[in-house]
């Protein structure tokens, strides 16, 4: 199920919409929302990125020194919306703070949404990104959810492009390594009044990553989660925004307590089906078919997951997306059926699961090791990536 936020008076009122999601299909939908909801953001003629370079450059971790996400790029891009004026003033500037109202909406109502993708250096010194035109067509549709203008996603790219060849220099060399990039955009109308922000702000920074989890590409442990939900559908799973992971970080710490990497996320209606691992979409391969949950309302539809069930297609590999229970899951361990898991995304790629927890029972996957159709999607996406392997599908793009 989709939204919208128009307040031009047309097709404003929950009667209207419901009305427009029983007759178009969910494409047209979208179209039609993004054509009506445009208040000079979607199809404006952007001016030039203004750049101011910082004259101090910081310095730069050690390739087997860098942790996730704490080491950030000398610049990043930011582009103000005002409402009236739509997006405007895109520049790179010196990384550095923020200046917000104490009550600019973001604080108060999580009005936000981001995404995350990836730089790499190829073994011939080149700066490769990986379908960063998904990333941004992802975060468009997650600003339709939480009410925010639309940016436009070809002059992002481009923004996001100089960006990077600016600091090119942060993007690391070592294996495994790599550039991660966070776009997003922040609500920063100064008013405690509930209600859709007036203006905003869409910034895109930089950190040289390693490895997301320590476990690194070896098999995590998961616990099933029964007591908290993630999402429903007709909620905001299938958007990118800060609240869906605010709310998952309890269950994350209580899984660590007991010696378990993340959770798996259940359906929040009946509690049986499988949704999600940690922030990461979930695929198993059962008696020689890889399943992975149907996109439904509450799952993000992830680069990662689609890029996997491209390449599964590509080498013929059988390939469900359905609902999965966890007992179906259960029933095939026990039955010699459960061959793999794994979940996927931009942050750790693909990540191994080597044993389940549900109901005080370990449900053992591959005797908790690394499967071979998970290691080799792992080494055919990831060789994609920094240029290492034939590329079929046109996703890369060099600067």
């Amino acid at each position: 199920m989709k939204y919208t936020c128009l307040e031009k008076g047309d097709l404003k009122s929950f009667e209207q919409r419901t009305q427009i999601r029983m007759v178009f299909p969910k494409k047209s939908r979208i179209e039609l929302w993004m054509n009506l909801y445009d208040d000079g953001g979607f199809t404006m003629k952007m001016d030039e990125i203004k750049t101011h370079l910082s004259t101090e450059r910081k310095p730069k971790p050690a390739d087997d020194q860098i942790e996730f996400g704490k080491h950030y790029t000398d610049h990043m891009f930011i582009m103000d919306y005002t409402e009236g004026k739509g997006w405007h003033s895109p520049r790179i500037v010196p990384y550095g703070p923020l200046e917000l109202d104490p009550a600019a909406k973001v604080f108060h109502y999580g009005q936000s949404v981001f995404e995350g993708l990836k730089a790499y250096r190829s073994k011939d010194d080149k700066i490769l990104l990986f379908r960063p035109d998904q990333n941004f067509k992802r975060l468009n549709e997650s600003n339709t959810r939480i009410c925010i203008p639309h940016i436009d996603e070809a002059f992002a790219l481009e923004a996001l492009k100089k960006l990077v060849s600016i600091d090119q220099n942060w993007v690391p060399k070592a294996e495994g390594t790599s550039l991660y990039i966070r776009p997003f955009v922040i609500a920063t109308e100064s008013s405690l009044g509930l209600a859709r922000s007036t203006s905003y702000q869409f910034i895109i920074i930089m950190s040289p990553v390693g490895s997301y989890y320590k476990e690194g590409i070896n098999p995590v442990k998961i616990l099933v989660e029964e007591k908290y939900i993630r999402a429903v559908p007709g909620g905001t799973g299938e958007a990118k925004t800060g609240g869906n992971y605010a709310s998952s970080l309890l269950a994350q710490e209580e899984a660590e307590k007991i010696g378990y990497t993340q959770v798996l996320w259940l359906d929040g209606i009946e509690k049986k089906y499988v949704e999600e691992v940690g922030s990461m979409n979930v695929f198993f391969k059962i008696d020689g078919k890889v399943v992975t949950p149907a996109l439904n309302g509450s799952i993000l539809p992830g680069i990662t997951r689609n890029s996997i069930l491209h390449l599964l297609k590509h080498w013929q590999v059988p390939v469900e997306e359905r609902k999965i229970s966890i007992q179906e899951i259960y029933d095939a361990q026990k039955n010699g059926k459960l061959e793999e898991a794994f979940g996927t995304g931009t942050a750790a790629v693909i990540s191994p699961i080597g044993e389940f927890f549900w109901k005080n029972e370990k449900i053992i996957v591959n005797n908790g090791e690394i499967g071979t159709l998970t290691k080799k999607l792992y080494d055919t996406l990831t060789g994609i990536q920094y240029g290492n392997e034939p590329d079929p599908f046109g996703w890369v793009i060099e600067l």
